[in-house]
């Protein structure tokens, strides 16, 4: 990701958080990673003033830990937050995808449409981190489509947990058409109005991460609580 771009957007402040946990949420900084608050501020060619309130901002968040004297370091992820992101969004995201189903309009069917669109693409040519952002934007859709784009904002908080196993998970597996399928049948069902299969399907998809946990565990021990 271009880091001047967040440099000449908004605050330095909020410019350095949102790369930062970009960077997070993506592993490209994997947990455990101690974090300088001069090498990021040389990094990004700010002062230390807003690296410090994005290292407060992220420990809020669980993504990072503070340790006075000691430095900072990126969070171990913590499974049991995992659990209740993924909890969350089963009870959100099968209710959003059974309204879908009632009153979802041909326009943002066209959305889910072209989205899927990309992600056959992204397959094609192994670009694993567009998937993951084109799966995030498709569940956004339906979402917005529904006219619920605060309730998905708000889920988004506890989300980050969630979001670095399943980043692991198609970096370990890169094997996605599973993924695609799943999306595919659920704008069928939309279309179809076919609540229960829609959030059936639903919730076969976002157990798929955590069905790996003890797989991905086993694999990167260091990187879990």
């Amino acid at each position: 990701m271009d880091e001047s771009m967040y440099r000449h957007s908004g605050s330095a402040g909020n410019s350095v958080y949102a790369l930062l946990k970009e960077q997070i949420i993506s592993l490209e900084l994997p947990p455990g990673t101690a974090l300088s608050e001069k090498e990021t501020s040389v990094r990004f060619q700010v002062s230390r003033t807003p690296v410090r309130e994005s290292f407060v901002k992220l420990a809020q968040e669980g993504l990072v830990l503070v340790f006075p004297q000691r430095g900072t370091k990126v969070s171990l992820i913590d499974t049991g937050l995992v659990e209740e992101a993924r909890f969350m969004r089963e009870q959100l995201e099968c209710a959003v995808i059974r309204l879908a189903c009632t009153n979802f309009s041909a326009d943002w069917l066209a959305k889910l449409e072209a989205n899927l669109v990309q992600q056959r693409e992204s397959i094609e040519r192994h670009e694993g981190r567009r998937m993951f952002d084109l799966d995030e934007a498709f569940h956004r859709i339906l979402f917005e489509g529904c006219g619920k784009l605060a309730t998905w904002g708000v889920m988004q908080q506890l989300n980050v947990h969630f979001n670095r196993v399943r980043m692991l998970r198609l970096d370990t597996n890169p094997h996605w058409n599973h993924l695609y399928d799943q999306h595919s049948k659920m704008v069928e069902f939309i279309r179809g109005k076919a609540a229960d299969e829609a959030e059936r399907i639903m919730h076969e998809h976002l157990n798929l991460g955590v069905a790996d946990l003890n797989v991905l565990r086993g694999q990167y021990p260091e990187y879990f609580k």
